[in-house]
């Protein structure tokens, strides 16, 4: 069975996740990262999850402000998106990265309706940009926008169709000029493209990619049936040594991000955040705060016992030395020296654990024991049951201490099994 894996398995997981385009869009979202954790705190602060709290901030007036915040920065998470793939592309094939973020975004503000028509006294507002698309429900459209801007960018760098100036030029005129022929032709394509939605399809390219492929995808995250398969793929790479956090991160981050997004719009609305609101389960925090809290696996129940019960030296020496870092949500020491990887006694515990959390918290947030989750995200090295607070308040924390307990139970036998091997290897050592 490894045997297979490494040798069939792996091998086109790992060429696919180290493409160009998959490669882009990992780095690429990383530039989106602190903007998200700056709104997320924003947010926070005017949806504060302690009720007296949250009415002191409404009362003084303090919410507007705040989400003004927020919509400058995690509102418009499509547009750093756009921007910060097609310049890690470009980056990564060594050419200056900035002037194809610039034609990306140019290209994705393309794609949105310039007007908008109130729905109730029929008046059309024009000369603006739509945030309605600039965040979540524009995701995947900046995701392929960016990809498509980075490749052909690169493509006419590398055949150098540019225009040339003199050395003596300086650098930031002579890349402005660079840039001219990409740019005319790349955001030609993309008016063009906007001409052909707009009178064949009545439509626009971004609200064609929600419908048809961005609310799926979304629609099939959003089930038991994706919720198993982020508890399953995150450990299951990492039990090979490939880290699974960092793949499944890149390739589902946007659509559960833009599930979360969808949440804090229905709250902002009016209008209660429950499933049968349309209110989204399984969001980024679903799988950061559920499944891959204190690391991939959820390992916090072996570090426990390592701290407190093991009887094996190296385990005590272990549990001692990794306790505060899984505290931090750091658990590599833990999958690489009990060890974790490749280790068929271990295997079972650290792919149940996330998944056993993974149906527990569906159900909890489809039954509203615990309330949906909105954009609210926090540092992934915040500790457990704070991050739990956080992001959905007392009830969210609890059930977050509640599944790190069953995880402990999960782990117990492996882990004392494991502990018992290594006792009796010292025991025999002269």
């Amino acid at each position: 069975m490894n045997d297979w894996i490494n040798e069939k398995l792996l091998p086109p997981v790992l060429k696919f996740v180290d493409t160009k385009p998959m490669l882009a869009l990992r780095n690429g979202m990383l530039y989106v990262m602190p903007f998200t954790i700056v709104g997320s705190i924003f947010l926070l602060l005017s949806n504060f999850p302690i009720q007296g709290v949250a009415d002191w901030v409404n009362r003084s007036g303090l919410a507007v402000y705040f989400n003004q915040a927020f919509g400058a920065s995690f509102g418009i998470m499509a547009f750093m998106a756009v921007m910060g793939i097609a310049y890690s592309y470009v980056k990564r094939e060594g050419f200056e990265g900035l002037p194809a973020a610039m034609i990306a975004l140019v290209s994705f503000i393309l794609t949105i309706r310039p007007e908008i028509t109130d729905t109730k006294s029929g008046i059309t507002l024009g000369n603006l940009i739509n945030k309605t698309w600039t965040g979540g429900q524009g995701m995947i459209c900046s995701i392929l926008i960016g990809l498509f801007v980075g490749w052909g960018y690169t493509w006419f760098m590398k055949r150098d169709i540019r225009i040339k100036l003199p050395e003596q030029v300086p650098e930031n005129v002579a890349n402005s000029f660079t840039a001219l022929i990409p740019a005319a032709v790349l955001i030609t394509i993309s008016t063009l493209v906007y001409v052909f939605f707009d009178l064949v399809l009545k439509t626009t390219l971004i609200e064609w990619i929600y419908q048809t492929i961005q609310a799926p995808m979304q629609g099939v995250s959003d089930s038991i049936g994706g919720a198993l398969m982020l508890g399953f793929f995150v450990p299951f790479l990492w039990f090979f040594g490939v880290h699974g956090s960092t793949i499944v991160g890149s390739i589902m981050g946007p659509i559960l991000t833009a599930n979360s997004l969808e949440n804090t719009k229905i709250l902002e609305s009016g209008t209660a955040l429950t499933v049968a609101n349309g209110g989204h389960i399984v969001t980024q925090q679903f799988l950061d705060q559920f499944m891959t809290v204190t690391g991939a696996g959820m390992t916090i129940g072996v570090v426990l016992y390592m701290f407190v019960w093991a009887k094996s030296k190296q385990y005590k020496q272990l549990g001692r030395l990794s306790f505060a870092s899984a505290l931090f949500n750091i658990n590599e020491p833990i999958i690489f020296a009990v060890p974790i990887v490749m280790n068929p006694i271990m295997m079972l515990p650290f792919i149940l654990t996330p998944v056993v959390s993974g149906i527990v918290t569906y159900v909890a947030l489809y039954t509203g024991i615990v309330p949906l989750f909105t954009a609210v995200q926090v540092p992934w090295t915040t500790p457990p049951i704070i991050s739990g607070f956080l992001i959905g308040g007392v009830r969210t924390a609890i059930l977050q201490a509640v599944v790190l307990m069953l995880g402990f139970f999960i782990y117990l036998p492996f882990i004392r099994k494991m502990d018992s091997i290594n006792l009796k290897t010292e025991s025999s050592k002269p």
